[in-house]
Order: structure tokens, then C-alpha cells, then sequence
């Protein structure tokens, strides 16, 4: 029977789920499958598995409190084994991978930062400090007609916005990464020119967010710097 799996601990790790209830609609807490020196945390895999509400949060729950009691290597939303026995035979055979990136994760935790900035904000910097925009900006103004100076001037403004935002996004981990213990660039999408997530010793959590707070309050309100966690370290298994 396919089997829903959560995560991989070490065999000692407490395992806290009773009061916790799996994903899916008839599922009961979540259990344990062991292998020779590590575990697997798993529930009955639902028939129709969907990214629904209720189940992203029964998933969250489980790496939460299996978080607070040590280092878990997280699966992501869906992971489905077809049977406890092909769990139980990858953990034995990626053992000695698997405990080593569980010792790599012990006592840290995972923050995700997007960075977004106004564009209105971007736009008054690249006239206040590009003499070409200017001078392009003006001669649009004057002859709104002059369809040329308006594709250059949208042009040079589109690459001056990816190389200002490169260098902010690069500035930003610069700044936050001796704060971190690894860092993992990720995919920024939308009005955000940076995601990227810092694994983090849980000991030094705290001074890790004032630095975002220091960061976020040293480049003013035309930047948004939003941070999420502590989290399960999806990006650093």
C-alpha cells in the first residue's frame, strides 16, 4: 500500500504525533517506519491527494513539531512511496547520506527572504542619476511623436531596473550571508527581484532577523523585504 511520507529523523528522535492528524480526509496520526539507524515518518497515502488547504497544513504540522525536537530532512507536499517496504529499503540504503546531511541540519532552521522594490521608486533613481535618461525622458516629453527616443528610453530603463535590482539582490545576501550557516538562491517571480533562503542555527535566529530588519530600514521604503520562518529546511536537503 503507497505510503505518504513526511520525513527522514534519526532513529532516536522522539516522534511526538499522536495528537497531530495526517494528510488526507480518513487519515489517523502519522507513524514510523524504521530502518537500521534512521526513521521515516509516514501516514496511509490518501487516494486522491490534493494541494488543498487542510492537507498543506497537516503536512506543516508534522515537520513543525517533529522540528522542535531535532533535525529532520522534510519532504515536500506529495512525496508518495509505494510501500513501507520501499521506504524502509532507501533508508538503509542512502544511510550514510542521509545521516550526514541530518547532522549538516541539526539545530538550524530554514528563512526564505523575498525582496521586492516600487518601481516608481526605481524609475526617480534611474532619472536622478542617468543623464541619458534625462535627456531621453525630455525629448519625449517634448515631441510625444518621437517614437524612437521613446523605445530607447524604454529600453535603457528596462536595463538599467535588472542591473540595479542585481546589484541590490546582491548586495542584500552579501550583507545577511555571515549571518547564515549556507545560503540557497531561489527563483525570484513577479514584483520580486530576489528569493533566496539562509539556513540559520537556531541559537543565532534572532540576530539573524535583526539584520533583515537593519537591511530592510537601511534601503528605505522604496525596497520590501519580507522574511518567512524559521521553516523546515526544504531548500538545504
Amino acid at each position: 500500500m503507497p505510503v505518504y511520507v513526511y520525513a527522514i529523523t534519526d532513529a532516536d528522535h522522539p516522534h511526538r504525533l499522536d495528537d497531530l492528524k495526517g494528510v488526507g480526509e480518513s487519515a489517523g496520526p502519522p507513524t514510523t517506519i524504521a530502518g537500521r539507524s534512521l526513521k521515516a515518518v509516514v501516514s496511509d497515502a490518501p487516494a486522491d491527494l490534493r494541494p488543498k488547504r487542510r492537507e498543506l497544513l497537516a503536512h506543516q504540522a508534522v515537520l513543525e513539531r517533529l522540528l522542535e525536537d531535532g533535525a529532520v530532512l522534510p519532504m515536500r507536499f506529495g512525496f508518495v512511496a509505494p510501500g513501507r517496504d520501499e521506504v524502509t529499503g532507501a533508508l538503509d540504503e542512502n544511510a550514510d547520506t542521509y545521516a550526514a546531511t541530518l547532522k549538516r541540519l541539526s539545530g538550524r532552521v530554514e528563512y526564505h527572504l523575498k525582496a521586492g522594490r516600487d518601481q516608481d521608486d526605481v524609475l526617480r533613481e534611474i532619472l536622478a542619476e542617468s543623464a541619458e535618461a534625462r535627456r531621453l525622458n525630455e525629448a519625449t516629453r517634448r515631441d510625444p511623436a518621437a517614437h524612437g527616443d521613446k523605445m530607447a528610453l524604454g529600453e535603457l530603463i528596462s536595463q538599467e531596473v535588472v542591473r540595479r535590482n542585481d546589484a541590490a539582490a546582491r548586495e542584500i545576501v552579501d550583507t545577511l550571508a555571515p549571518g547564515a550557516a549556507q545560503v540557497a538562491p531561489g527563483e525570484a517571480r513577479g514584483e520580486h527581484f530576489l528569493a533566496v533562503s539562509f539556513l540559520v542555527d537556531r541559537a543565532r535566529a534572532a540576530g539573524f532577523a535583526d539584520l533583515v530588519q537593519d537591511e530592510r530600514a537601511r534601503r528605505g521604503d522604496g525596497y520590501e523585504l519580507t522574511l518567512h520562518g524559521p521553516l523546515p529546511p526544504y531548500s538545504f536537503v
